[in-house]
C-alpha cells in the first residue's frame, strides 16, 4: 500500500513532501532522491497514472487533490497517461546510484519508462 513508510517525518510533513516529489517527478520525468523516497514516489506516481488513463472530471479532481500544480495535472492527462494506455502498471524505473557522500544514504534515480 502506498504511503506506509514513515520516512522519519510526521504525517502532514510526509504527505507534503510526497506531493511535492510526485509533482516535480511528473513535471521533469525524472528525479534523483534517496532509494526509500523513490519507492514511495513510484507507488504514488503509478497510482496517479492509472487514474489519469481515463480522462473524466472525477479522475481529474482525484489527481488534483494530490498533485500541487494544475499545469502538471494537464500534462499528466494529455501527454503522460496516453503513452501507457496499453500497459498495466510498471510505468517507472528506479536505478540505484550508491551512497550519498554526506551521510551515506542510498541514492536512486526514478524515471518514467
Amino acid at each position: 500500500m502506498p504511503g506506509t513508510r514513515k520516512l522519519g517525518r510526521d504525517t502532514a510533513h510526509r504527505l507534503a513532501m510526497l506531493r511535492g516529489l510526485v509533482t516535480f517527478f511528473f513535471e521533469n520525468g525524472k528525479i534523483e532522491t534517496t532509494a526509500t523516497r523513490a519507492q514511495e514516489v513510484r507507488a504514488m506516481a503509478e497510482k496517479m497514472i492509472t487514474i489519469a488513463k481515463e480522462d473524466n472530471l472525477a479522475n481529474r479532481r482525484n489527481v488534483m487533490a494530490f498533485i500541487t500544480k494544475e499545469s502538471v495535472t494537464n500534462k499528466l492527462f494529455k501527454e503522460i497517461a496516453p503513452k501507457y494506455v496499453d500497459r498495466n502498471g510498471g510505468y517507472t524505473r528506479i536505478t540505484k546510484l550508491g551512497p550519498r557522500r554526506g551521510d551515506a544514504a542510498e541514492m536512486a534515480i526514478i524515471e518514467l519508462i
